[in-house]
């Protein structure tokens, strides 16, 4: 087993076996995100304030109520022999470095990064705005009107590029890395915390890139329960069901502790008052982990499509592309047959109308020819599988740059709200104000009632975060233009930069400072650093990676992540990409042994 760094500290691992490469892998990620992945498990075990104290509880309250880490060992306890070998490997590489780690925290970890990445909490703000505006105002919220998301990637003749759009962490959500054994030779980007490479890879014959189908395979059901001699029924379409109910103790450091109830009904867990959420991973006990070991070992883009018809959720969209020229588009993972409501609101429990039904709905697969793009948007690819897509923009802008000839990592960085700009600066600190004015419109009083959910979910409940995220949805529904509302002849800025500067999620605790970093770009451009217009300019949202992979010529494919490859502030590995990263830069993807250097395994 050994170990090669290229210039920004991005490992390249080589084994003799499957299996001591995943060792190796768990082994070094454990060095170079110590303490991220430490944090990862708890928030997976519900075990966050045993390190932080009281400001953990809100998150393990949640996570034992939904039985995250219950999930996990369930889904790998239902893996192939082979995959859970492979993850065994990861965790005893972890360990070695003496932190704590199970075979199925990977999984754990996994889970908890994308529970709340779906559509439940927004049916939870559903359900807020149908209590309070009622059923027809739901539309003004719908994220078409929004570019809530900010994901890309596009194929075009020999190249497969993208960047995907999540919280941007510090340290990074996305660790670069490259795994190479007798049987594959792999570069890519995986989840800090979890073996092989899920989402964006580079396997030399084929390469692969993903963008979230925006797929509604979450629900929520209001829950009737009562308590009885023999323990907590709830009443289900049949009646009145018995109902799995236990209490937990969070430890929270600096002593004592908090008791938990956890209950869950046939539907699925209860994850705030009386709402139990279902989701194919905890129907099935399957997050489709058998899917990776696969995808490592694909050469064509068949083999790609055949190694995801394993995977869960997310649901994803796929586009690979290999040295033969084939490009698919694919869609993979699990949405559940069931009534159209359930995709907008909580739906009653009891009611035979709102259950599952058997299996689930076919997922598509496209041979492309010509350009292909993925923005979150709807196509006839997604559309069967959700309700709430990003605006066309993103996508339509993409294959205008193409068409005229823009080099991929220059479409990374489109958008017409420069740093430097005054009039963009303008702008935002007019949509702001538009914003704020909106606040106080009386059509929108009852919206400001409290929701009455836990404060962990106020980015998606908080009606203030709400109005200023689908801003133009809002005025379209009460028949204003943003100039009636606030006139922009008397707002005054300076330029966008100043105010739009980035402003990562980090780890609990963490003092970390960062360079004061201008950006560029706000919602439906292709550079999507966004912010929310009316609570706060600073940018904590964009990309948390960039890649553009040449499919006939690996060594002349490009990367960048926001920080850099370490997560020790002490490292020289912290934020050297940073600076790269803000300025649309790319680093090269070194495919030449020779031009690594070898760390000392020690």
């Amino acid at each position: 087993m050994r170990v090669f760094r290229d210039g920004y500290g991005v490992p390249h691992l080589r084994a003799d076996t499957v299996d001591e490469l995943a060792f190796l892998q768990g082994r070094v990620t454990a060095r170079d995100r110590r303490e991220q992945i430490d944090v990862e498990r708890r928030r997976s075990e519900g075990l966050l304030s045993e390190l932080i104290g009281p400001d953990g509880l809100g998150w393990d309250r949640f996570a034992r109520r939904a039985r995250i880490d219950d999930t996990a060992r369930r889904c790998f306890a239902n893996l192939d022999p082979r995959t859970r070998q492979w993850l065994r490997a990861y965790a005893e590489g972890v360990r070695a470095e003496g932190l704590v780690w199970h075979p199925w925290s990977s999984l754990g970890v996994f889970l908890a990064r994308h529970i709340m990445f779906a559509s439940f909490p927004s049916k939870m703000w559903n359900s807020h705005v149908e209590r309070t505006l009622g059923p027809e105002a739901v539309a003004w919220f719908s994220a078409e009107a929004a570019a809530s998301s900010g994901s890309n990637a596009w194929a075009v003749p020999g190249i497969v590029a993208g960047d995907p759009h999540r919280l941007i962490e510090l340290p990074g959500v996305y660790q670069q890395i490259r795994l190479s054994c007798p049987e594959f030779d792999v570069a890519g980007l995986t989840f800090a915390g979890v073996p092989g490479v899920q989402h964006f890879g580079h396997a030399g014959g084929v390469a692969w890139a993903v963008t979230n189908a925006m797929a509604d395979y979450q629900d929520l059901f209001v829950e009737e329960l009562r308590r009885t001699a023999s323990g907590v029924e709830a009443r289900g379409p049949q009646g009145w069901e018995p109902a799995e109910a236990h209490t937990e103790t969070i430890p929270v450091r600096g002593g004592g502790s908090e008791l938990v109830e956890v209950v869950e009904t046939a539907r699925g867990p209860i994850v705030d008052g009386s709402l139990s959420l279902r989701t194919p991973t905890r129907a099935g006990f399957d997050l489709g982990f058998g899917a990776l070991l696969p995808l490592l070992h694909a050469s064509t883009v068949d083999d790609v499509a055949a190694a995801l018809e394993r995977w869960v959720e997310p649901v994803n969209s796929i586009l690979t592309a290999d040295t033969t020229g084939r490009v698919l588009q694919l869609t993979v993972g699990r949405v559940p047959v069931r009534d159209d409501r359930n995709g907008r609101v909580p739906v009653p429990a009891w009611d035979q109308t709102y259950a599952w039904q058997p299996g689930y709905v076919p997922m598509t697969r496209v041979e492309v020819t010509g350009i292909a793009v993925n923005a979150n948007d709807r196509r006839p690819d997604t559309e069967a599988y959700g309700n709430a897509f990003s605006s066309k923009a993103r996508a339509d802008r993409i294959r205008e740059l193409i068409d005229e000839g823009v080099p991929s990592q220059r479409i990374h960085m489109d958008t017409p709200m420069r740093a430097e700009s005054v009039e963009a600066g303008r702008r935002a600190a007019w949509r702001s104000a538009v914003a704020r004015r909106l606040y106080e419109h009386p059509a929108l009083k009852p919206l400001m009632e409290p929701p009455g959910f836990d404060p962990l979910f106020d980015s998606w409940t908080n009606p203030r975060v709400r109005i200023g995220s689908v801003l133009d949805g809002v005025l379209a529904g009460l028949g204003l233009t943003a100039a009636e509302v606030v006139d922009p002849a008397t707002v005054e800025s300076g330029p966008w930069g100043e105010r739009h500067l980035l402003d990562p999620v980090r780890l609990p605790g963490s003092r970390t400072v960062i360079p004061r970093t201008e950006l560029s770009g706000e919602r439906d451009s292709v550079l999507c650093l966004s912010s929310i217009p009316g609570m706060t300019d600073l940018c904590s949202r964009g990309p948390v990676a960039r890649y553009v992979w040449d499919i006939a010529d690996r060594q002349r494919s490009r990367w960048v992540v926001p920080f850099g490859a370490a997560g020790d502030p002490d490292s020289p590995h912290f934020l050297d990409q940073l600076p790269l990263w803000a300025a649309g830069e790319l680093i090269p993807l070194v495919t030449d042994w020779s031009a690594l250097i070898e760390e000392p395994l020690g």
